[in-house]
């Protein structure tokens, strides 16, 4: 099944380059331009992952972080940061909001797919479904001799 990431940045560069990051990958990418946009987005197609950029209109990440956190539908969803601040301030709000990682901007896709690789599972597109786990074999001990 087809993993959903929702990006959630004023620029449009930025959305065109995590879209095209999970291309190779499973993953059906939706975007959002502002944060009032993000949440609305957020409620209506329920992503596995969002990533949200700090500063834009609207409202800002933090707030957008704040508004996904108090909605009961979208509140368990993980939130990656894409910053390139370095607010303390700001970064502890979010780290209060329960914000899943950071990414500073500039970044590469490379950066994308391992911290997301942590968050939920990414598989490439055409590859077979994974085999189920095999089941531990129980080791056999021997038999105690009963007198």
């Amino acid at each position: 099944m087809s993993k959903k990431i929702l990006t959630v940045d004023d620029s449009k560069m930025v959305r065109m380059i995590v879209t095209s990051t999970f291309q190779p990958y499973d993953c059906v990418v939706v975007g959002a331009a502002d944060g009032a946009e993000g949440v609305e987005v957020a409620l209506k197609e329920r992503p596995d992952v969002i990533f949200l950029d700090i500063t834009m209109p609207v409202l800002n990440g933090i707030e957008t972080l704040a508004k996904i956190r108090e909605t009961p539908e979208i509140a368990e969803i993980p939130v990656v940061m894409l910053t390139a601040e370095s607010d303390g301030q700001r970064l502890g709000m979010a780290d209060q909001l329960k914000v899943s990682g950071y990414i500073a901007k500039p970044f590469k896709g490379e950066q994308l797919i391992e911290l997301t690789k942590g968050i939920i599972p990414l598989v490439l597109k055409g590859a077979p479904p994974s085999a189920a786990p095999p089941k531990p074999q129980l080791p056999k001990l021997p038999v105690p001799n009963r007198p």
